[in-house]
This record gives C-alpha cells, structure tokens and sequence, in this order.
C-alpha cells in the first residue's frame, strides 16, 4: 500500500514533466540570404504566472502551483538548456497592492522557483497585475518592481544580433499620465526596425473568435468582446507600436489562452497562454529559435492538470481494491481458523 502511494506521488509530482517536455524541441530556424549561419538564440517564452499573494491565496492553493510551476520551469531548464526566458508579465498575482513585507515574500518565493544558471540569462517584463492597472499604477509600485528585476518600462535586449523590445503595456494609456509620457518618449526615441516586440497586453483585437488549438479559449468564451485598454491595448497604441517599430514578431501575454493573429496582413503576434496550472489545465510556453533575420517557434505542453488527478484517483481506487482484497482474505483467513478449531473441538 505504501508502494502504490508512494508510487503515485513520484510519479505526479517529479517524473510526470520529463516525458511530456522530452517531446518539445526547439525549432529549426531558416537563415535568410547573406545572413552568417550561426547559431540561433534558442529563448523560452512563457506569461502569466500569478504566485498567490498573501490576501486572496489559500496556502494549498499556493503550496500546489508554485510546486507545479517549480517542477515544471526547472525540468524544463535541464532538458532544454535555454539561453534567454522571457517572462511577459503578471508575475505576481498581488503585486498591485502587497504591502512591503508580502511584496518581499513573493519575491522571494519567484527567486527559489525560476532560480537558473548564469548560463541563462532571465528577462521579467511587467503586467497589470505586478503593479495594478492604469489607474492603479504609480511610480512607488513600477519602481519596486524595476529594481527587483533590474528592468525598465521599455527597452532593447541585443543577444547574437538580434534585437528584443520590451514593452511596459500598462502604461500605453495614451491619455498624458506621467507614467505614459515617460514610455512614449522612449519609445520615440528607440523607434527603429527591430526583430521581436514582447508585452504583457496583447495589441488590439476584437475577441478570440479566430483563435483555434488546443490551449486558445473555450469556444463558449472566443466569442466575448474585449475591451479596450484592459483585455487588449487601444487601437491607437497599437497602430503606434507597429507603425514606429514594424516588429517581425510581436509576443504578448494577459489572456491566459493561445492565439495567433496577423495584423495588418504582416505582423505576426502570438499570445503565450498561461504558465500556471491555477489558471489553465494544460498550460504551456513557447520556445523561439531567433537570428537577426528569422524566427521559428514551437510550443511546449505541460502536463494536464485531470491527468494528474486521475493517475491519483486510479492510485486511491487501487489502494481501496487492495484493502478490500486484504479485509476479505483475512476473514477467510479466519472462517478458516474457526472451522479448523471447530472441527478439532468437535474430534475431541
């Protein structure tokens, strides 16, 4: 009984990752003509992993995913060997309004999690829900955030030659706040053709309708409208965005779901579901093979969250049949005892 238990546990809670990521691989990239062939960037993707707070997280809850997470982000470094991992924001799911102390503990936590070797170099972007929305967000939260991880609202990461712009979505507003002016100047200013855009907002998009595979939104939920500078970015910032950058490749976050869509018939983005099993059952992230010039990118699927409960149920429903095979040969066992004593007494 033990060994069933025991078995289940392993199996769910260590093994369980290496059989589902040793069927990703990084995707085979094509040079363009005249480009040098080297080696590509081989950068891992993945959004939205919302480490409970200390308000509204339950400590199973909380205990559970960032162990799923951990086990997953760690499995995933030592089969895959990454150079880069981009995070596209939410890294917290209470950052916009933690106090101090809880702020430190999440930060904390983040760091044991998604711990990694020099030989990686780690890339956080920030979301809606590490410093609040628009109207939530002020300098005291986007600067507490910008120095735990050595980041700023917008900037260009240059690795092997190709150039990745990182943009904090929150503030694209467009409505003045000191906040927006500051990112729209510099965007201004790095305005220039570039290889890659990464966001936490996806740029502006009706619904979901068009999003199809296995880990887009519930077909009863592609429907619903997003709104405007909440679920997406604004028309006009995302007319802003592609006009002063002409991205060739734009990854964003905050749905929770996968989707693809091409704007303007030429730039490609693609929304990076959720990384935690809290949020999505079959949570996934996105490896990128990237040089000056090109990309490939392939997607990575974790485990489903009902596999790992019904391997558990199976495990219980077996360790039941087990005990109730043990109850009923041990009352044979003594019936069989009875009738012998009985018989002997009988004899006598």
């Amino acid at each position: 009984m033990i060994l069933v238990l025991g078995g289940a546990f392993f199996f769910c809670e260590y093994l369980i990752y290496f059989p589902t990521i040793l069927q990703c691989a990084w995707p085979k990239v094509s040079h363009a003509r005249g480009e040098a062939a080297g080696s590509p960037i081989r950068a891992m993707v993945l959004s939205d992993t919302h480490l409970l707070g200390a308000v509204g997280g339950h400590w199973f809850d909380k205990l559970r995913r960032e162990w799923q997470m951990e086990r997953a982000f760690q499995t995933a470094l030592w089969l895959l060997r990454p150079e880069m991992v981009f995070i596209l924001g939410d890294i917290f799911d209470e950052g916009k309004w933690s106090s101090q102390k809880h702020w430190e503990d999440d930060v904390r936590r983040f760091h044991r999690m998604f711990k990694h070797s020099a030989d990686t170099e780690l890339v956080v972007l920030v979301g809606n829900h590490d410093v609040g929305f628009h109207y939530e967000m002020d300098w005291f939260k986007l600067q507490r955030f910008e120095k735990v991880f050595n980041a700023s609202s917008t900037r260009i990461i240059t690795k092997k030659g190709a150039n990745f712009l990182l943009v904090n979505s929150v503030a694209l507003h467009g409505d003045g706040c000191p906040i927006c002016q500051s990112v729209e100047k510099t965007l201004i200013r790095l305005s220039r053709d570039i290889n890659c855009s990464l966001q936490h907002y996806p740029l502006y998009r009706l619904s979901d309708a068009a999003c199809t595979g296995l880990d887009a939104a519930p077909p009863e939920e592609r429907h619903l409208l997003f709104r405007e500078k909440y679920d997406v970015l604004s028309k006009d910032a995302s007319q802003k965005l592609l006009q002063w950058f002409k991205p060739r490749l734009i990854l964003s976050g905050h749905t929770h779901s996968g989707c693809e869509v091409l704007h303007d018939n030429k730039y490609p983005e693609v929304s990076v579901p959720s990384f935690s099993w809290r949020n999505r059952n079959n949570p996934s992230f996105i490896l990128a093979s990237v040089t000056p010039s090109s990309f490939a990118l392939s997607k990575c699927f974790l485990p489903e969250e009902s596999t790992v409960i019904g391997v558990y149920c199976s495990a219980g429903a077996g360790l039941l049949l087990l005990l109730l095979a043990h109850c009923l040969w041990m009352k044979g066992l003594l019936q069989c005892l009875s009738l012998c004593l009985l018989g002997k007494h009988k004899s006598l």
